[in-house]
């Protein structure tokens, strides 16, 4: 390596994703020895957590990766050559109002973090601090990437492309995620899947599905033909990923994102409880009971693992490459080593029957040039009609984001697929005004 680098994780206190990313830079023998790591977290307990972890396998191996912890951004972000972003604006308490105020009104959703009444108010949240991010990133450190991990991913990349100077990419797991449980369920080897897929984060299809080189999409259909699918579903592979299959079936193309998520992008499969029952949806009630069961463990948790350390025991991580691009991207910059990712880009004619300027997620080709994404061309109608359903959403959401409008969140709302199927106008203007109300606190300024 020519140079030193600095990269600088926000939100470094998940410490699942932020040791992930971690190991996945140790793994890399041309990064590891040239870079200063800095942590920054508002939560200085998880913080602590994850800088005293990080250390501790650093020191294991004898490597000369330098840590650094801060719970000021600006000091994080100084100089910095790479910030990746991994927040969650608001916490679990904002969360749990994004999913139980709609629920009141019939919308069952059991993630909201990336459509829907709850990924628009996430989103609001979320670009409100990313745009902040940029802000401090356009003083302290103008010519670093921003690789962005928080969603909605589309909209808070939508974000910075369009207001700020930030150069920035979306990362997300769902497209390699998908191809491992696609040869899965034909039996192959992942090591013998190739795949094209395109479209937008969340919702890419898989244009090309291959093994060994020959189309696998007939014998998908075939295998997902199985009667079994249906009337015993715990006993097929297939058997919690209904919605997928469902629009497999309709729409001719895998799509990336698991069933729970992608039934909260489309209207129909959320809008019935036998609905919910027949596709073995989780519903808003179950995730909400699963936030608070799982943030009682994360506090137990971090007190066992806390009391682990304090008594000097030696840790064991596998330095082994997870399937998360970041350090993929950061090492084909640095040293000049060609890779092929998937990334969250401006559409500037990649996918020509999408909307110019929207977000994208297409193969990108990385070297010491840069990142260059891939011409794609036309995806199948049926699947960019889908796609566009989604974008409104994201375009006006960004929109209200920016000009602090009330109205444009309501017309957001108004063209949501999942919201519109269930709601009238004036149950979505009720429902708006109730959930602003509900998360003042982190949305100020809006009139």
């Amino acid at each position: 390596m020519a140079h030193d680098i600095k990269i600088t994780l926000i939100g470094a206190g998940s410490y699942v994703f932020g040791l992930r990313l971690i190991a996945d830079l140790l793994a890399y023998p041309e990064l590891r020895d040239s870079t200063t790591i800095s942590l920054m977290d508002i939560d200085r307990e998880r913080l602590k957590l994850v800088t005293i972890l990080s250390k501790k396998v650093i020191d294991k191996f004898g490597f000369k990766t330098k840590i650094e912890a801060t719970t000021d951004r600006r000091e994080a972000l100084k100089d910095a050559n790479y910030v990746i972003t991994t927040f969650r604006a608001g916490g679990v308490e904002a969360s749990k109002l994004d999913l139980e105020i709609p629920a009141k009104y019939g919308i069952d959703q059991a993630v909201g973090d990336t459509l829907g009444p709850g990924g628009v108010f996430y989103g609001l949240r979320g670009i409100s601090v990313i745009l902040d991010i940029c802000k401090d990133m356009e003083e302290l450190c103008s010519d670093a990437l921003l690789i962005n991990y928080t969603n909605p991913l589309a909209m808070l990349c939508w974000s910075v492309n369009d207001y700020t100077k930030i150069n920035c990419i979306g990362l997300c797991h769902s497209i390699p995620n998908t191809a491992a449980t696609l040869a899965e369920y034909i039996g192959a080897p992942i090591e013998e899947i190739s795949y094209l897929a395109a479209g937008i984060n969340h919702m890419a299809w898989f244009l090309k599905f291959m093994w060994r080189g020959k189309d696998a999409y007939p014998l998908l259909r075939e295998k997902l033909n199985d009667p079994t699918l249906y009337t015993n579903p715990e006993k097929h592979p297939a058997g919690n990923d209904l919605v997928r299959v469902e629009i497999f079936k309709a729409f001719g193309y895998y799509v990336s994102e698991s069933s729970r998520h992608l039934s909260e992008y489309v209207p129909y499969f959320r809008k019935r409880p036998e609905l919910l029952k027949r596709y073995r949806l989780v519903r808003a009630c179950d995730r909400i009971k699963d936030l608070e069961v799982r943030r009682e463990k994360m506090k137990k948790r971090v007190e066992r693992i806390l009391k682990f350390l304090e008594e000097e025991r030696p840790i064991q991580l596998p330095l082994r490459r997870s399937r998360e691009y970041c350090m993929q991207i950061i090492n084909s910059l640095e040293t000049g080593e060609p890779s092929l990712i998937y990334g969250n880009v401006k559409n500037d004619g990649l996918i020509t029957n999408l909307p110019y300027g929207c977000i994208v997620e297409v193969p990108c080709f990385i070297d010491k040039t840069g990142i260059h994404p891939c011409y794609i061309g036309e995806l199948p109608p049926q699947c960019a009609a889908l796609n566009r359903m989604c974008i409104s959403v994201q375009e006006l959401t960004v929109k209200a984001a920016i000009e602090k409008s009330k109205e444009l969140v309501f017309q957001a709302l108004l063209v949501d697929p999942l919201t519109s199927s269930i709601l009238s106008i004036d149950e979505i203007r009720n429902m708006v005004d109730e959930m602003f109300k509900a998360e003042a606190r982190y949305l100020s300024g809006f009139r």
